[in-house]
């Protein structure tokens, strides 16, 4: 018999993270917690909400994706280069993803691109 999973099911893991993520960072290396989340943090918003998230929806290749949308118009805080984009809860690093390298000047403004997500479907 071959293998399936509800999209309900992995909609609840995305919803999850629409529901509970409320803080991006844009940092200079790869976190493994919140805390380092925010220690390599060169700029962040503190403040997200459900409007900053879209979905959850089909995913580009299978299964359901949650695409966290562009943040416009942050204030750097630190200098470095950016390589890393974490969502965290207020005590819990949910998702780390990957960005295009790019050098951030304390003081500057600062654009996050969307990204997104995706929980792929099972394969038999």
């Amino acid at each position: 018999m071959a293998k399936y999973v509800s999209d309900l099911i992995l909609d609840n893991g995305l919803a999850y993270l629409k529901a509970n993520g409320t803080e991006e960072y844009l940092c200079t290396s790869q976190p493994g917690d919140r805390a380092a989340a925010i220690a390599a943090a060169v700029a962040s918003k503190t403040d997200l909400g459900t409007g900053d998230f879209t979905g959850p929806a089909d995913g580009s290749v299978s299964g359901r994706k949650m695409t966290v949308n562009a943040q416009a118009g942050l204030t750097a805080s630190a200098t470095g280069t950016a390589t890393h984009i974490a969502i965290c809860t207020g005590t819990t690093l949910l998702l780390v993803t990957t960005v295009t390298s790019q050098e951030v000047t304390s003081g500057n403004t600062v654009n996050l691109p969307a990204f997104s997500e995706e929980i792929r479907d099972v394969t038999p």
